[in-house]
């Protein structure tokens, strides 16, 4: 066997480490460590992680085009901002497209795809045991892509792809800001996984949209509006 790395048609490593260097952005982003409205430049992201220009430049683009970094002529790049008026346009979006997910899962999930839904349940309830803001906010973003892979639905899958990067912040500030959201979502969350594994699609969607639907108004609560 050959010792030379295997050749990937079509994929450069500047783009690999774009790609990483984004997501890591993305979860500083996510979680708050990089405040909303602070500028960003390339020559910090340079010297901070050690890596050239071009990498940096495309994160930058991959963020952007997530609604995560915006770019202004005068400012430069700065991390969004987060309002009322943008939770609102998000979430008035993803409440159905999350509902309509849930019911396709629950009538095309095959017995194949329901280790992995367990999997991803089992880990939501070990990190709300564990009281974890952080952990139990990754495991409920898992938990949403198994669902989203049971639905076998690929335009949902993109069409929340695309949503869902933007709403990352809000979904954090439910769990990390409003009381009760985490009982209240393991709880609602295992009653999903049980309508889709009985293939109760009306009721997978019901439950997901009312739970989605309380997150929200958890988060307005948090921006002092109702």
């Amino acid at each position: 066997m050959s010792d030379r790395i295997a050749e990937l048609p079509g994929a450069r490593l500047p783009d690999v480490l774009a790609r990483e260097l984004a997501r890591f952005l993305q979860d500083q982003i996510v979680y708050g460590d990089i405040a909303p409205g602070t500028r960003l430049t390339e020559e910090e992201i340079v010297r901070r992680y050690s890596v050239s220009r071009s990498p940096v430049r495309e994160a930058f683009h991959f963020l952007e085009q997530d609604g995560l970094l915006v770019r202004d002529r005068r400012r430069g790049v700065r991390v969004g901002l987060l309002s009322v008026p943008d939770l609102d346009e998000i979430y008035v979006c993803r409440i159905p497209l999350e509902g309509l997910a849930a019911e396709a899962a629950a009538q095309q999930r095959t017995a194949a795809h329901l280790p992995a839904l367990d999997a991803a349940m089992a880990g939501l309830q070990a990190a709300f045991a564990e009281a974890n803001v952080r952990d139990y906010f990754a495991q409920n973003v898992r938990l949403t892509d198994q669902i989203l892979l049971a639905s076998g639905n690929a335009t949902l899958r993109r069409l929340l792809g695309t949503i869902g990067k933007q709403a990352l912040r809000y979904r954090y500030l439910a769990y990390s800001r409003t009381a009760n959201m985490m009982q209240l979502s393991v709880e609602t969350n295992r009653e999903i996984i049980d309508a889709i594994r009985h293939q109760r699609g009306r009721t997978a969607r019901s439950l997901t949209e009312d739970l989605i639907q309380q997150s929200w108004q958890g988060i307005r609560a948090t921006f002092g509006e109702t």
